[in-house]
């Protein structure tokens, strides 16, 4: 069943949660990015078009994992975009130079996210255009943090502990794309990028360098992906955001861990159009739910 949540009476809900029937497995999936409701305001303040703000989404990363309330786990989905705000930085790191007065001394400022212009508001797209037009206010900023990210964290949270609760442990699948130009070798599973152009990898897989999740997590997510023909990387060049820093605690039983998929294994990063390997795609991320939710909680523990 979909449950949809308003964090103020009269304002689009800033995410919805997909629950399964019964949750079976100790698992919950999130993804932060995949948000496609603009409000009108921030349209209206950007001098960027439609497009060219959605090419900072993580595009359909939420119907690449629509398997998991079928499968036992509950599904969170941010309904705002990236480009309005970003869940997955702390609530606060902010551009001061975005801004038309004085930030409060508890803003992080000096974050490498804020100095690359992608803060908790974001400055820029993700191919580096300038967003807005004018100068925003603080007030701007923390009335996105109160109707989006507060009550997004706040389910996130809730998923988090009660399925802690009720299996031991909880395993949180941090859901994200990106963009195909970098470095970090050919393609695999869908081939190189178009022109022959040096491509990232398919997959990058974040746990902090081994300290927001247990081993047997990553490696069992890398086998399953290389078994499936993916090239794969760990923690370059994402290691992991906020989400997997915040939230992973393996000796508390919680472990995080965040996907990064390559946006050009199944969509036109041009067009934003779906490409037909995308239920290929989906498939196979649904083998790694039902493969990461069946880990046996003794490989799990922690020395």
């Amino acid at each position: 069943m979909d449950a949809h949540f308003d964090a103020t009476a009269g304002q689009a809900p800033a995410f919805d949660i997909r629950h399964p029937a019964e949750q079976a497995l100790p698992m919950v999936v999130a993804s932060p990015h995949s948000g496609r409701d603009y409000p009108p305001e921030f349209l209206a303040a950007a001098r960027l078009d439609g497009r060219t703000l959605r090419k900072s989404e993580d595009a359909y990363v939420d119907e690449i994992f629509a398997a998991a309330p079928d499968l036992g786990a509950p599904l969170l989905r941010a309904r705002f975009p990236r480009a309005f705000l970003d869940a997955n930085r702390e609530a606060y790191e902010l551009d001061p130079e975005m801004f038309a007065d004085a930030l409060p001394r508890y803003v992080n400022t000096r974050s490498p996210r804020v100095a690359a212009g992608l803060g908790t508001i974001a400055r820029v797209v993700a191919n580096g255009e300038e967003i807005y037009r004018g100068k925003l206010r603080f007030a701007d900023a923390a009335e996105r943090v109160r109707r989006c990210y507060t009550p997004y964290h706040g389910a996130l949270a809730g998923l988090v502990d009660a399925t802690t609760r009720r299996f031991g442990h909880c395993l949180l699948l941090d859901c994200h794309s990106m963009p195909s130009a970098g470095s970090g070798g050919s393609g695999g599973a869908a081939g190189s990028g178009s022109g022959g152009e040096a491509r990232r990898v398919d997959i990058v897989l974040g746990d902090c360098f081994g300290s927001a999740c247990a081993p047997a997590v990553t490696d069992t997510a890398e086998r399953l992906l290389r078994a499936r023909g993916y090239t794969v990387t760990r923690n370059a060049p994402y290691a992991g955001g906020y989400t997997t820093r915040h939230y992973g605690r393996p000796r508390n039983g919680v472990h995080a861990l965040q996907i990064e998929i390559n946006r050009d294994l199944y969509m036109d990063e041009t067009t934003l159009d779906r490409l037909p390997f995308l239920p290929v795609l989906t498939q196979h991320m649904t083998d790694l739910l039902r493969t990461l939710g069946a880990i046996d909680a003794t490989a799990l523990r922690t020395r």
